[in-house]
């Protein structure tokens, strides 16, 4: 499913209007990367939670070369499914 099949799905099942439902996606999805950004996890009960977390760095190697490489250390983004989102995919 990619985002224009998702904004049909949430106009359909909200009863509100294409436009109406994309502006509400937007939204979401601002207010999860600014909280993210700014360090906080976002919980969704029963759907799961966003986080930040720090991937140290390492030692990886080059695959053309072969040749060992520092790759650095970063923040990345995660998400934790919740039970209920766990349960239904089995």
């Amino acid at each position: 499913m990619n985002k224009s099949e998702l904004v049909e799905n949430m106009a359909k099942a909200g009863g509100i209007s294409k436009a109406a439902a994309e502006k509400t996606l937007g939204g979401m999805l601002a207010a999860v990367t600014t909280a993210l950004k700014n360090g906080e996890k976002v919980t969704l009960v029963g759907f799961g939670t966003f986080s930040v977390t720090k991937r140290a760095a390492r030692q990886g190697r080059n695959p053309q070369t072969g040749k060992a490489i520092t790759i650095k250390a970063r923040k990345v983004a995660r998400f934790k499914p919740g039970s209920k989102l766990a349960e239904s995919v089995k």
